[in-house]
């Protein structure tokens, strides 16, 4: 339990909490950690959100599958990012996507009743939320918009030009496979590999499996 609390202080959300409040709310079951093995299945697509998650460590992600069996990856969270505070109170409180660990996770989840105390009972604590789920809701419109109507180099280039632009250089280090890169910009690894092919030959690029040098 030490150790959960340990990684709850590194949380921004709960930084209106006290240690006594986290330990109190973990030994009452109002507050619950749940870990995740590598590539584990969280939440399913259609199904209804019950709690609010804090990730505590680890890299989880939100994947949508069209009806053509593209993998889209949406968005990725890390430690100190929400899930589920968009969809909770919701209408219709239900998983628009799957939801899934991409790497080992701790995540704290917190009941639709806990919330709801916390909320009413602590302002700063309500501040940061609305905070937290303002923020997840434009950088997850942004991703989408970014995603439709774009050809397959639109996209590559887009993902480039970020990483040139967050690298400060225009010889871009991969912190990712192949794979994983073709995963979020939604496309097939093959398509991928065919179009960074088909750029270099363009003299767009030059590349080799750790790097890719914008020429142009």
């Amino acid at each position: 339990m030490l150790h959960s609390v340990y990684l709850m202080k590194q949380i921004t959300l709960l930084n209106t909490l006290s240690e006594e409040d986290m330990l109190n709310n973990l030994r009452s079951g109002a507050f619950r950690i749940s870990r995740y093995k590598k590539n584990s299945i969280i939440h399913f697509e259609g199904e209804k959100c019950t709690k609010f998650e804090i990730i505590l460590s680890g890299k989880i992600v939100v994947n949508n599958i069209d009806e053509s069996g593209k993998l889209l990856t949406i968005s990725e969270f890390d430690a100190d990012d929400i899930i589920g505070g968009n969809l909770l109170f919701s209408r219709q409180p239900y998983y628009p996507m799957t939801v899934s660990a991409q790497t080992p996770s701790e995540v704290l989840e917190i009941h639709r009743e806990a919330l709801f105390e916390l909320l009413s009972s602590n302002p700063l604590f309500l501040r940061a939320y609305l905070e937290h789920i303002s923020d997840n809701a434009f950088i997850l419109g942004n991703k989408i918009k970014h995603h439709v109507n774009k050809t397959i180099r639109q996209s590559v280039l887009n993902y480039l030009n970020y990483e040139s632009k967050r690298q400060n250089s225009r010889h871009i280090k991969l912190n990712t496979t192949k794979k994983a890169l073709a995963e979020r910009i939604g496309v097939q690894r093959t398509s991928l590999s065919r179009e960074l092919a088909k750029m270099r030959d363009d003299g767009l690029i030059a590349f080799d499996r750790y790097s890719i040098t914008l020429l142009k």
